[in-house]
């Protein structure tokens, strides 16, 4: 029903008007009476076997949907119903910031890609906090990715995430701390060691503060080379960070079938979605290997398919997360991909 009527449907709109349009059409559906029961029948798929421990928390599912789909936790009720195990909401920011002009979302069908600048657009942290205090839906694990917002100056960015943070600490599961995002001027610079030591080590230090400690990620960009890849490590290890998110959107064009001047034309932004996922499972793999295959790692970046699930896993990912293959592939890859892990785990 999605590649014969809902694809051709939503790619008939532009992307971002697409995107709260199949919200709309998912949130209306749980409404109806039966709604709920009967997406839930189509989409779930629940085993002990699939259960995964995960940083000290348990996952009924190792599949969950990236950052950047659920901005602002305005969605996660919808979206669990869907069958992931783990929704990661944000990337939030301290103060409400309206993003980069439209339009800053494209779809790549060619390449079963997207690019996009958002920007960081969402409601604040205060909105998102208020959100959540309604309730999370039962059985599963919610992460908040955090940001700096865009005037907030590299030298005090610190201070933006320990807000964040310590607003959300008792109400997610998990953080991931986002400092990989193209889209934000001058953030992927806080990936230096210097700077994001300090973020990194502040943040260990206030959450051992709280009586319940929550893990705490990083989520790193797949345009590192090898030598940084070993600062990140060396970084992680120093810090006593909890794993790593790999990877983030691509600044790359390389390789791509849709033409240069279409590309040319769309300009800045990250890209996501298939042209990822050699790169991005190349990162986990070289990170799995070189921590002595101890560090937790979120595999994320191209996953369209069942088979490319099971790239990252194999690769040394105990979670994967999606958004752009779902958008070509459609809401049952959540299943698709859970039943592929099911059989290679029997197996």
């Amino acid at each position: 029903m999605y590649q014969r009527i809902l694809k051709p449907l939503l790619f008939s709109f532009p992307p971002e008007r697409a995107h709260h349009l199949t919200v709309g059409m998912l949130s209306t559906l749980l409404k109806l009476p039966g709604g709920r029961h009967l997406v839930e029948k189509r989409y779930q798929y629940d085993d002990e076997a699939l259960k995964t421990e995960f940083c000290g928390l348990t996952f009924k599912n190792p599949v969950g949907l990236a950052a950047g789909f659920d901005k602002d936790g305005k969605y996660f009720h919808h979206m669990a119903a869907l069958g992931f195990g783990h929704i990661e909401i944000g990337t939030v920011t301290p103060l409400p910031q309206k993003g980069n002009p439209s339009p800053r979302l494209f779809r790549l069908p060619l390449d079963n890609a997207l690019i996009n600048r958002m920007g960081f657009n969402n409601d604040g942290v205060d909105a998102m906090v208020e959100r959540l205090k309604k309730g999370k839906p039962k059985g599963v694990i919610i992460g908040g990715n955090i940001g700096k917002n865009k005037n907030t100056p590299n030298e005090k960015a610190i201070d933006d995430y320990v807000i964040c943070f310590k607003k959300l600490h008792s109400l997610v599961d998990y953080f991931v701390v986002n400092v990989s995002s193209p889209n934000t001027p001058g953030l992927r610079e806080l990936q230096e060691k210097e700077p994001l030591s300090r973020i990194l080590s502040e943040l260990k230090t206030i959450d051992s503060t709280f009586p319940v400690s929550k893990p705490i990620l990083l989520k790193i960009a797949p345009d590192l080379n090898d030598s940084q890849l070993d600062d990140i490590l060396s970084i992680i290890k120093s810090t006593g960070t909890d794993g790593l998110v790999a990877t983030n959107t691509t600044l790359s064009r390389e390789a791509l079938l849709t033409p240069q001047n279409d590309i040319h034309s769309i300009g800045q932004g990250g890209l996501s979605g298939k042209p990822l996922h050699s790169k991005s499972t190349h990162i986990i793999q070289y990170l799995h290997s070189k921590s002595g295959s101890q560090l937790p790692i979120i595999g994320v970046g191209g996953i369209g398919t069942p088979s490319d699930a099971m790239d990252k896993i194999k690769a040394g990912a105990s979670l994967i997360q999606i958004y752009t293959g779902m958008v070509y592939s459609g809401p049952a890859l959540v299943r698709n991909i859970n039943e592929q892990l099911l059989k290679s785990r029997i197996e």
